[in-house]
């Protein structure tokens, strides 16, 4: 049942102003821990807002407590604001003004949704039991991650749930995905210095060879993908960038690769670095050369409650229907909202933001990435009613 019968805030008027506070944000994007002036948004905005208590946890993040007419539960809602070091190149009227910076992940979108979801609810807090907590977190896109800050900084303290919400450019928009159980996986990662020696390329046996060596170890780690690992278990290793050499004829003496590794945890995650540590052992003494091997630990995996879940997916289902419901596979992408639920149960869902008939199709960290902002109404008012669901 939607809860907007309760209240006399008009829902399309306030999703006008959730589309026109995204324009802005997306407009005027900042990196990671860079977030002064988009924090400062936000706290302003929340301030026009009645029944808050507002805080900044960290320098570039906010959070505002709604205390509900009646004692229960502690509920707390994330949404992210940090920006990515993208040129865009969308052409829209609102693109970034910011040179080299752009909202290529949504995340403007989310803080705009939940500030809309805010607005809707301090208007209904004699109806509220409990308290929700609003987590406007900053730094989700660069380790070692907004979300621990503010978990150290005390946010979730007396938390019971939470909960959080990403849009998505491959659903379209109008339907919910969810994903019970592990959902995203921890982006571990590093980086590799294969120390060869060099020389001329037409007299490659007076040389350590570290370009043919570094081509050996990129094939030989995906042996553990293939061979190592159960194939029903999710493991993925991603060398994305390889540096080395400086001309056609010229062997380098060295070589530097970086590495994504992905996985749900566990024994598999807790096991990769000897594993990858061995096959890059094994082939640089069996070729003569050398490593340093930086191997670095990311976000956990984000693994959703089962009932939690189910509560927000029925919320959905009572107010779209079953045909807006999406149970959708695990993704290897990562997100530091897992420091949250390590603390206490919660869910994450994910809302459909791709129109192909207006040409919305791009993937996230794509220059032309871009949110329809039909899809922001679906955000604002899933928050808004599961919000409810869950502080029963």
């Amino acid at each position: 049942m939607n809860v907007f019968h309760q209240t006399k805030v008009n829902f399309q008027e306030i999703v006008k102003e959730v589309i026109a506070w995204r324009h802005y944000l997306h407009q005027h994007p900042e990196l990671s821990f860079q977030e002064v002036n988009t924090s400062q948004f936000i706290y302003d905005k929340l301030s026009e807002f009645e029944n808050l208590k507002i805080t900044r946890p960290t320098k570039t993040s906010v959070m505002a407590r709604l205390i509900g007419a009646q004692p229960g539960k502690v509920l707390g809602i994330r949404a992210d604001m940090d920006a990515l070091p993208i040129q865009e190149q969308t052409g829209l009227d609102f693109a970034s003004e910011n040179p080299g910076v752009m909202h290529a992940c949504g995340h403007d979108a989310h803080t705009a949704m939940l500030l809309g979801a805010v607005k809707i609810l301090t208007s209904m807090q004699d109806q509220i039991k409990g308290e929700i907590r609003f987590f406007f977190q900053h730094a989700e896109e660069l380790l070692p991650g907004g979300a621990k800050e503010m978990v150290e900084a005390g946010v979730m303290e007396g938390v019971d749930v939470v909960i959080g919400a990403h849009v998505m450019s491959d659903t379209p928009v109008g339907k919910i995905g969810f994903v019970y159980g592990p959902m995203m996986a921890s982006p571990d990662g590093f980086n590799l210095k294969i120390q060869g020696f060099g020389g001329h390329g037409a007299s490659p046996h007076q040389t350590v060879d570290s370009i043919a060596i570094a081509a050996q170890v990129i094939t030989n780690l995906q042996h553990i993908v293939s061979r190592n690992i159960d194939p029903l278990e999710s493991f993925v290793i991603t060398v994305g960038k390889i540096t080395g050499g400086e001309a056609s004829n010229v062997i380098p003496d060295s070589v530097e690769l970086s590495a994504t590794v992905r996985s749900f945890g566990g024994d598999l995650r807790a096991k990769a670095k000897e594993r990858i540590e061995r096959v890059i052992k094994g082939v640089t003494e069996a070729h003569g050369a050398t490593y340093e091997l930086d191997y670095m630990y990311g976000y956990d995996p984000v693994v959703t409650d089962h009932e939690i879940t189910k509560i927000v997916e029925d919320s959905v289902r009572e107010l779209y229907g079953d045909d807006s419901i999406l149970i959708q596979a695990p993704r290897m992408g990562g997100e530091d909202f897992s420091a949250f639920l390590n603390e206490k149960p919660g869910t994450f869902f994910m809302i459909g933001s791709r129109n192909e008939e207006k040409g919305i199709i791009y993937p996230h960290h794509h220059p032309k990435f871009d949110v329809d902002d039909d899809a922001l109404q679906y955000g604002v008012n899933i928050f808004v009613n599961a919000a409810f669901k869950l502080l029963k």
